[in-house]
């Protein structure tokens, strides 16, 4: 079977193979593969984006599709940034400053609770469709920390330990992340 993974975030691309490793009957395909048309992230939450991204694709290629929308949300700022993460402070923000202004919204805040969300969508030519969503919990650092991951691993550091997620790297990454446990829930209902 043919999977095709719904994104073009590179990051996410690797997160992804990563986890779908063990699925040996799956052929893994990306945009590089099966080119697809950009999808407009405007609904109002991950579900709605993951579930459009997961229709559009699959619709046009005709191909099974794993889609997936996830995003930061801190307790402070009334779950900012949300589904607005990777747009943050501005519709063609970098990661670093989607971190800048995150971190000076949170200057003079001392709760820094904050949770990564994914909502991830299993999308089949014939209409049905599987959803998972996963989270992982922690605090928002006071300056970025370390050199692997993307977007807000730096200042993320997951719930009873010290370091980032950029300083956990991706093997301990990929066994506690949001992602993750979207996607295993997916896999256990294929």
């Amino acid at each position: 079977m043919h999977l095709l993974l719904g994104t073009r975030n590179d990051g996410k691309i690797r997160e992804l193979q990563a986890l779908l490793v063990d699925l040996r009957e799956v052929e893994l395909l990306t945009y590089r593969d099966q080119p697809f048309s950009d999808v407009r992230e405007d609904g109002k939450c991950f579900r709605a984006n993951a579930l459009k991204k997961a229709r559009q694709i699959c619709a046009e290629t005709d191909l099974p599709v794993l889609a997936e929308d996830a995003g930061l949300e801190v307790e402070a700022l009334k779950g900012a940034p949300g589904v607005r993460s990777a747009r943050y402070a501005g519709e063609k923000a970098r990661d670093k400053e989607n971190v800048a202004k995150l971190l000076k919204a949170l200057e003079s805040v001392n709760d820094r609770n904050a949770r990564f969300v994914c909502v991830a969508v299993l999308r089949f030519p014939d209409g049905r469709e599987l959803i998972a969503e996963g989270e992982l919990k922690g605090v928002i650092a006071d300056e970025p920390r370390g050199d692997y991951g993307f977007g807000y691993d730096p200042i993320f550091i997951p719930e009873g330990l010290s370091q980032t997620l950029a300083e956990l790297g991706p093997t301990v990454k990929n066994e506690i992340s949001h992602r993750r446990r979207a996607i295993e829930q997916l896999k256990k209902e294929l």
